[in-house]
């Protein structure tokens, strides 16, 4: 990014206190989400570029779209320092626009507006959105694990969890290390909120403040890992959950599932040897189920990874590939598999998302539930009888 005019010092203002149809402003912020495409022109049919995503000073997270941008882009991370700034409105909410008339050039971090805790206002779980902006954020530290990522050219660590108060919980990532441990209560300030696949994540990067605090009345983790299940109608119903807990009887399979290869880069199934990312690989072998589980007030898909797939199927993976070599058809397997969990009940607990296709639970933890047939048919009598 090399700017035409250099930029004089002037006041610039925070995100948070911009108004749409302000004369044009300065800001100094971090970007955090960036996406390039090209857009028509009505004029004469030909291709524009345009850059759109995000910026965060530390107040505010605002939408930006940038006009005919650097032919190298940008990247996220990136601080910059922009002038003669339009402020426009988009769905109710302030939106950035840089146009020619705009001088921006790189900015160093430290220019960045110093914002303490202490200035924002305090938020619950509940009240946090992707529209939530200048906030700070007082909640137990459920779970945390590292995961190594591919960004761009470059291998790096987040580090991904879940926060919770009374309220509800909610999923972050972070880019920075915190060092954060389940069971701490912390106070953070500086995150910015996005959606992910239908639900709001909170991400925490080196701008962010994390302290400890007093726990107070925040819940234990065990308060939210050890809660009863659910009805699958209610899960539908709230589109989803970070900890979604459901039980039901196993009606049937999706596939891909049973005997599965994966691109060894990005994990994706693949089919005849093509990743629809990488082309070409040399399919790494998995087992999977893709368990459709049914409670009577709805459906829902559990995907199960290898671990509980070979713990609920009996089979191991190296099993699996003897059969196969016995019989060279995958889709025996999958019956195998389907007949060895069919009309099981399950206890399902994990986080859950809503799409078009209905609610996908990925599992943190598969029980087999065993049935009191004398038990279950006697509640089921008394019930008829009470409704004669």
């Amino acid at each position: 990014m090399t700017p035409t005019d250099p930029i004089e010092a002037s006041s610039e203002t925070r995100l948070r206190d911009l108004r749409p149809g302000a004369a044009p402003v300065e800001i100094v912020a971090r970007v955090v989400a960036v996406e390039r495409r090209e857009v028509t022109r009505r004029s004469d049919g030909g291709r524009r570029p345009l850059l759109s995503g995000l910026l965060n000073d530390g107040t505010a997270t605002v939408r930006f779209t940038w006009w005919d941008p650097p032919r190298d882009g940008i990247e996220r991370g990136t601080v910059l320092r922009a002038a003669g700034v339009e402020v426009r409105e988009f769905r109710g909410r302030p939106e950035i626009t840089f146009s020619w008339k705009s001088h921006v050039e790189p900015a160093s971090p430290v220019e960045l507006p110093r914002v303490s805790a202490e200035e924002l206002p305090p938020k619950t779980v509940r009240e946090l959105a992707p529209a939530s902006e200048g906030f700070r954020l007082r909640a137990r530290v459920v779970r945390v694990q590292p995961k190594s990522v591919t960004v761009g050219t470059e291998r790096r660590v987040v580090h991904e969890g879940l926060l919770a108060d009374r309220t509800g919980s909610i999923a972050f990532s972070s880019w920075t290390d915190f060092q954060l441990s389940p069971g701490e209560a912390v106070q953070i300030s500086g995150g910015y909120l996005r959606s992910f696949r239908g639900r709001s994540q909170l991400v925490l990067d080196d701008r962010s403040t994390v302290s400890r605090v007093d726990p107070g009345d925040l819940p234990e983790p065990a308060e939210l890992l050890l809660s009863g299940p659910t009805s699958i109608a209610r899960v539908e119903d709230e589109g989803g959950g970070e900890t979604v807990a459901v039980e039901g009887i196993v009606v049937g399979l999706l596939p891909p599932s049973g005997l599965v290869y994966r691109c060894p880069t990005c994990r994706r199934s693949v089919k005849s040897g093509l990743c629809r990312i990488h082309g070409q690989v040399d399919g790494q072998p998995d087992l999977r189920a893709r368990i459709v589980l049914d409670d009577g007030t709805g459906a829902l898909t559990v995907n199960a990874g290898r671990p509980e797939t070979e713990r609920l199927w009996g089979i191991t993976l190296a099993d699996a590939r003897a059969r196969l070599r016995e019989q060279p058809d995958p889709s025996i397997l999958e019956e195998q598999l389907l007949e060895a969990l069919l009309g099981r009940r399950l206890r399902v607990r994990g986080q859950g998302s809503k799409d078009d296709f209905g609610i996908t639970v990925q599992p943190e933890s598969i029980e087999r539930v065993e049935v009191d047939l004398d038990a279950a048919a006697g509640e089921l009598s008394a019930r008829l009888r009470g409704g004669s």
